[in-house]
């Protein structure tokens, strides 16, 4: 694959996923406004932090009057699964490539991306996250910015609406592998199953979402490990 085919091809991916973006991030900026922010601070906020959880947090506490410690702590808390992929990432990419690239993908990983990425065959072309990150990221700021400037005056239905767009385009990032892989597909099935199942048992009331999330990849991901292990692939 060329540098250019990899960066075109990383567009075309990330298309949905801005679109899916644009949609849930004026809900996003609703709270913003909520919270007293500007439709440009909330729309950097969203360019510098693209995480739906971590933002919705920060918002709240900013609504509320905490300190910039408690929303530091918080973002740190409900993003914390972005570590688990982060680490991921760093086995998908080749050993010789640069930090540089290296911390441009590590600055936007999201689970719909995080997805994107692991889909792809083979190491993973730097070129090809530039071009899912340069169209999505977009799409998150913009409905941001638009969420703020323009969000009174949408129907709450429809803001309601627009924000279940993005768990049908995730659906659309993780159906076509679980359909090429049996074991795939189970333990994604399981982790949906143990996720509801951590939510509504009261015996797990005490943990965060975040928590939640980093508990069940660990557990899932070392047994699938240990069952299936996956043979190494020669790098070029």
């Amino acid at each position: 694959m060329t540098k250019d085919h990899a960066f075109l091809r990383g567009l075309r991916d990330g298309a949905p996923i801005s679109l899916g973006y644009f949609a849930v991030a004026i809900s996003l900026g609703i709270a913003a406004r909520g919270a007293g922010l500007t439709a440009f601070q909330a729309a950097l906020a969203s360019l510098l932090n693209n995480a739906s959880a971590g933002e919705f947090a920060a918002f709240t506490l900013i609504g509320a009057g905490a300190g910039y410690l408690e929303v530091a702590l918080m973002t740190l808390v409900a993003n914390a699964r972005y570590l688990l992929m982060s680490c991921a990432l760093s086995q998908k990419l080749a050993a010789s490539t640069p930090l540089i690239p290296r911390l441009i993908i590590g600055f936007d990983v999201t689970d719909e991306i995080f997805g994107a990425y692991i889909a792809q065959p083979g190491p993973l072309n730097p070129r090809y996250a530039y071009g899912v990150i340069l169209i999505a990221l977009p799409g998150w700021a913009l409905g941001t910015f638009l969420g703020v400037a323009m969000g009174s005056a949408l129907p709450a239905r429809l803001v309601s609406a627009l924000s279940v767009s993005l768990y049908g385009m995730f659906l659309a990032v993780i159906v076509p592998p679980a359909r090429k892989s049996r074991v795939l597909a189970a333990l994604i099935a399981a982790s949906m199953a143990l996720s509801a199942l951590f939510t509504l048992a009261p015996l797990f009331a005490f943990l965060s979402t975040g928590a939640r999330v980093i508990l069940l990849t660990v557990a899932l991901s070392a047994l699938a490990a240990w069952r299936f292990p996956v043979e190494e692939e020669a790098q070029p």
